[in-house]
Parts: C-alpha cells; structure tokens; sequence
C-alpha cells in the first residue's frame, strides 16, 4: 500500500465542492485498504473532483500527468486539493515525494490526455508514439503500458472512455499486473467491467457520502443487468413513437 487514508481535516466551507457529500464525507476520513481502489458514481457525484485532490498533493497537475516533471505542476492547486491530506506510507512517500527523477506517480485523465501527448509525446521518460497517429483505444494503450507499470501511485479518470468491452478487460489485467508489482491504483469510473477486478476496494459515492460496496451491489451493475435483459423497459420512456410503434405515423 502506497496511499492508505484521504481526510480533510477541520471545518469546511459551505461552497462547492464541500456541499457534495462525497466530500464533505472526507472530513471523518476515508481509509483505502486495496492496491487498487475505484471510485464509483453518478455523474457530480465528486469523483474526479477527489482523483484530482490527490493529484495535487501528488505534485502532479490536476489535468493529468507525470510527477517529478514540468508538465506536473502547471497551475493552482484545486480548492479541494489544497486542504486534502493523503496519508502515505514510508514507501508511498519515497515513491511520489522522493528524489524528483526517481518519483512514481503519473495521472491518465482521459478528457486531457491527447492534450497532454501533444507536450510530452517523444520525451525522455515518457512515450515516443505519435497519439495523433493512432485511434483513440491504441492511444490509451500506448500511455497506459508505458505509463502505468511497476511500483508507483497512479491515478485514473474514467481509462474506459475510449476502450471496448475487450480492451477493458485488458486494462483490468494490467491493473491486476501493477498491484502484483507494488503499484497502487485509485480510480474514478463508470465502468461494471473494470470494477469487477477481484480483490479491488470500492467506494460507491452517493447522496450519503462514500461507502465501501460490493461489486454485486452496485447501482451501475444492476442497472447494466435490467438494461441488458429488457431494453425495451429503459428505452420506452425515452423515445418518441405512436402506439403502433410507427416512428414517423405512417
């Protein structure tokens, strides 16, 4: 284990993002107990809002990156990150705050990495494809093998934006392979497929704050579940059609 504990200690304002209970639940503390831990819930629920934090305390910027570089750090710290205490361990702290060329910790948020790829493509210590050159998935991919393996923290918006339902389950094997390595992964997802990684924690965030859950009883699961027997039952209420089932009346 690298990072065991988020908390944000003492009072809060009343402004977001500390009126969403996810993070306002952050002022009891929450203890991760997994080398891969997932996030998971509605869209607002504070997800990326709390990958984002411990990216900042990480040194790494807030819209994705590797720390330790001149692309880790390009702006202020989120309001959430700047009161956040991560509580790492002796080995957590060697690898994100030790000697800067020797720091582990990268940050793939999927919204900005092609715009991160367009600084860092060909540089020293990161990847030399041109992601331009690529779609989307092998993209992914090509930061995801050469960014996220061996010992070190790293973090995840949403990986499964660009990926089919294979190339999920490829990423679970390689988060499978990096908590066998030493590595430690937090997550923030929407995805039943990469959630079901055996052994992995999972903090649901909700109206409530932020739980621990099983994969079984996920909302996003069951809702995948009902949605995958009976579409017909989702789409009903959703699309425009007369009673014959005619889309256009004729």
């Amino acid at each position: 284990m690298l990072l065991s504990r988020l908390r944000v200690p003492g009072r809060v304002p009343d402004e977001w993002p500390f009126t969403l209970p996810a993070v306002r639940h952050l002022t009891r503390g929450v203890r991760l107990t997994a080398p891969v831990v997932f996030l998971v819930g509605e869209n607002g629920s504070g997800k990326s809002t709390i990958v984002e934090a411990i990216a900042d305390v990480c040194g790494i910027s807030s819209g994705g990156g590797k720390a330790g570089t001149r692309y880790s750090s390009t702006g202020p710290a989120t309001p959430l990150g700047e009161v956040l205490d991560a509580e790492l361990t002796t080995t957590g702290r060697r690898l994100v705050h030790g000697p800067r060329l020797k720091r582990r910790a990268f940050f793939f948020r999927a919204e900005t990495l092609f715009n991160l790829g367009q600084n860092v493509s060909g540089r020293y210590g990161f990847w030399e494809e041109d992601l331009t050159e690529q779609s989307h998935g092998e993209g992914f991919f090509t930061v995801l093998d050469r960014m996220v393996a061996g010992p070190g923290l790293y973090l995840m918006d949403e990986p499964e934006a660009a990926l089919s339902f294979g190339s999920c389950l490829r990423l679970v094997g390689l988060m499978d392979r990096v908590a066998a390595e030493g590595g430690q992964i937090v997550c923030a997802t929407h995805s039943p497929i990469l959630a079901s990684l055996p052994g992995a924690q999972i903090l649901e965030l909700d109206d409530n704050g932020i739980h621990t859950i099983q994969w079984e009883k996920l909302q996003v699961v069951d809702h995948w579940r009902r949605y995958l027997a009976k579409p017909d039952f989702y789409l009903r209420h959703l699309l425009s059609h007369d009673g014959d089932g005619d889309a256009d009346g004729g």
